[in-house]
């Protein structure tokens, strides 16, 4: 996803002030902080910071200045912190990712996986870019990752060997993660993932086909 590693919540908001993050974890990132007040005075001081230092800067000569000038000038606005409005009860998804995805929950187009399980995955700047649909009590089969994988719970909530994640949640997994996500059985879990890199199944092998059974 990016060159250097993001094992929490705050590296990921440092990163997303930063500008570092490819296309599908800022729209992941700008949706959490749509859904929680939590980590918006974070990245608040964190973009305070960030214009601290550039004021500091010592002043460096700037080579083809005109044409980095027009550059600039002709680039799309700097995103703010999104500012928390009164949704519609029926509106599932945060803005910035029904601006991503163009439609709203009861629209997407999704494809059955696995029993109790759909998704609808696209590609995009480099990342694999999932929403998920988990059955109620529905258990995912036990796996790690061979890259790294944001995922934010948009409703219901999962668990697994880490804790719970709820709705505006984010779960954070790479090669030293391995979970077998349960989604709680009160209502279906639906997320919104971003992926670096493919899954590798583990666990026991009564228990893969368990969970791939469903």
């Amino acid at each position: 996803m990016i060159h250097e590693q993001i094992d929490t919540i705050d590296a990921l908001m440092a990163h997303y002030v930063a500008g570092s993050l490819p296309e599908p974890a800022r729209v992941l990132v700008r949706s959490h902080l749509e859904m929680k007040l939590d980590n918006r005075s974070l990245v608040k001081s964190l973009e305070l910071l960030a214009g601290e230092a550039l004021e500091s800067a010592p002043v460096a000569a700037i080579a083809d200045r005109d044409r980095r000038l027009s550059a600039i000038f002709s680039s799309a606005p700097p995103v703010s912190v999104p500012r928390a409005a009164a949704r519609p009860e029926n509106v599932l998804f945060p803005q910035a990712l029904r601006d991503l995805v163009g439609c709203e929950v009861e629209d997407v187009p999704w494809r059955k996986r696995l029993p109790g399980f759909k998704e609808y995955c696209f590609d995009m700047d480099g990342c694999e870019v999932n929403l998920m649909w988990i059955r109620p009590g529905r258990a995912l089969p036990a796996h790690t990752h061979k890259g790294m994988e944001l995922i934010l719970i948009l409703d219901g909530a999962f668990n697994d060997e880490r804790g719970r994640f709820g709705r505006g949640d984010i779960s954070i997994a790479d090669e030293t993660v391995d979970h077998r996500p349960v989604a709680e059985k009160d209502r279906p879990c639906i997320a919104f993932a971003v992926s670096d890199g493919p899954v590798r199944l583990t666990g026991s092998f009564r228990q893969m086909i368990g969970d791939l059974i469903g």
